[in-house]
């Protein structure tokens, strides 16, 4: 066939196909003209660039359905191209094609994000085949996605950041327990945003417009904590000079979010219990009876199935506030939602501290998505506050991110625990690990640390304290 004859279907349809569009990036005209003549004539509507460069600029103008990306580019290759595209766009299926079809290219462009390997030259029907299946799975993904953002709108979730497979399950799950006055369990691993979410539930719900009320159960002694949650009245103890309200009554028609609940004793537990059975307690040292109309949100780093098991936990009370469990994602199980959360994290820390700092390097994202961020969210919060912080120009470069997202030092990667070893002493060693290497980086200042985690220093120290880490002395500057 002359080109005189062949007549783009691109050109007759603009940039779009109701099958689909496709980018094909090839320094090889030959290669770039074949692509496209098979796979207009399947009704792709195709655009071709003949670098990197290139084909990142077109990406960036508007959206595609598939890339078909060479693996050997002059300049940049294909594989950093390829890092690029997943930053800018991690849900978009890229299919390598090089004449270097090793075993290792193959292995190294699967574990960097492509969706394909093909080696030239290609068969035409398995190359048809490979791209109607990537450009199907794109279309219907993006069609699931932009429903669940639909419903994402209509909701206050503001503040919580991602568009991974795990978090647009969360969205929706708040959305439909946010309207009901039954109480929620929150389980996830220490950092994965468990107050953010229960504020999300509390801002969506009928109680909006009452308080919402968060109390650490496990940064203060059971004495103080059960004044702070119940009250007390004058003389109820040696200190109580005067008669004081407990966050329950603080939070009456609204909603009290109780974290880390399983550090609480079983008396207290006791008495948690029944102010959901009943809805009434007494104050600290009373007499009468009072009336709440609190929801209850409790959150958990730990398995509360097993404390019940080990008799650490009152049974009755777990099945009582495991009336509806939302389970949090580590954020290795969605590392989709880094890009976004580093954005996010980006802008509120530039705003804070009065920097310029607009975006981060291609060099720096690729350790941060590749990391397997033990402490999760808040993880990457911290370090996304301090490459800002120390940062002296309009971007986020990879010598402002600490020695252990590198490799470099001591690393918090997650090694494999024993086979015996229970859920609860994982977390802990998890915990541990994750504090003793603040606390280094903050030269043993624990009131630094406990800024840096945003937490209150005697929810640090308690936990310093119950996971027996040894405190050093601090280096002289």
């Amino acid at each position: 066939m002359s080109e005189a004859v062949v007549i783009s279907r691109s050109a007759l349809q603009g940039n779009s196909s109701p099958l689909g569009s496709v980018l094909i990036i090839d320094d090889e005209a030959e290669i770039r003209e074949s692509l496209e003549t098979l796979l207009e004539l399947e009704g792709f509507a195709i655009e071709t660039a003949g670098n990197g460069e290139e084909g990142l600029q077109r990406i960036a103008e508007h959206p595609f359905d598939l890339v078909l990306l060479d693996l050997a580019l002059p300049g940049r290759d294909g594989m950093d191209i390829l890092a690029e595209i997943r930053a800018h766009d991690p849900r978009l299926p890229v299919i390598m094609i090089t004449a270097y079809g090793t075993v290792e290219n193959a292995v190294r462009a699967m574990q960097s994000g492509a969706t394909n390997f093909v080696q030239k030259p290609w068969d035409n029907e398995k190359l048809v085949a490979d791209v109607r299946a990537a450009v199907g799975w794109r279309k219907a993904e993006e069609e699931n996605v932009q429903l669940k953002r639909a419903l994402k709108q209509r909701y206050d979730f503001a503040n919580i950041v991602g568009k991974s497979e795990p978090m647009l399950k969360i969205f929706d799950l708040v959305a439909q327990v946010a309207s009901s006055r039954s109480t929620v369990l929150l389980q996830g691993e220490s950092g994965t945003g468990k107050e953010v979410i229960a504020k999300a539930i509390h801002l969506n719900s009928p109680r909006r417009d009452k308080p919402f009320v968060p109390v650490n159960t496990g940064s203060m002694p059971a004495d103080l904590l059960e004044s702070t949650l119940f009250g007390h009245v004058k003389g109820a103890f040696t200190s109580a000079i005067a008669s004081k309200k407990g966050l329950f009554e603080v939070a009456d028609k609204g909603t009290l979010f109780l974290d880390e609940i399983a550090t609480m004793g079983l008396e207290t537990q006791a008495k948690i219990l029944r102010v959901l059975q009943d809805r009434k307690f007494m104050h600290l040292g009373g007499i009468q009876e009072v009336q709440v109309d609190v929801r209850i949100i409790a959150a958990t780093n730990v398995d509360l199935r097993q404390m019940v098991r080990e008799g650490r936990f009152r049974e009755d009370l777990f099945y009582r506030l495991n009336v509806i469990t939302v389970e949090l994602p580590p954020l290795r199980q969605r590392k989709e939602d880094v890009p976004l959360l580093v954005e996010h994290f980006m802008k509120k820390y530039a705003e804070e501290n009065d920097r310029q700092v607009r975006r981060i390097t291609p060099e720096a994202l690729r350790p941060l998505m590749a990391y397997s961020w033990p402490g999760n969210v808040r993880e990457l919060e911290n370090v996304i506050e301090r490459a800002v912080v120390l940062s002296s120009g309009p971007e986020i470069s990879i010598d402002l991110l600490p020695d252990s997202m590198l490799g470099r030092g001591s690393s918090l990667s997650l090694h494999d625990p024993p086979s015996d070893a229970s859920l609860f002493e994982i977390v802990e060693d998890i915990e541990r690990r994750i504090i003793t290497d603040m606390l280094e980086r903050c030269n043993w200042n624990q009131t630094e640390a406990a800024e840096r985690f945003h937490v209150p220093l005697s929810t640090l120290n308690q936990k310093i304290r119950r996971l027996n880490i040894e405190i050093r002395k601090k280096s002289r500057a």
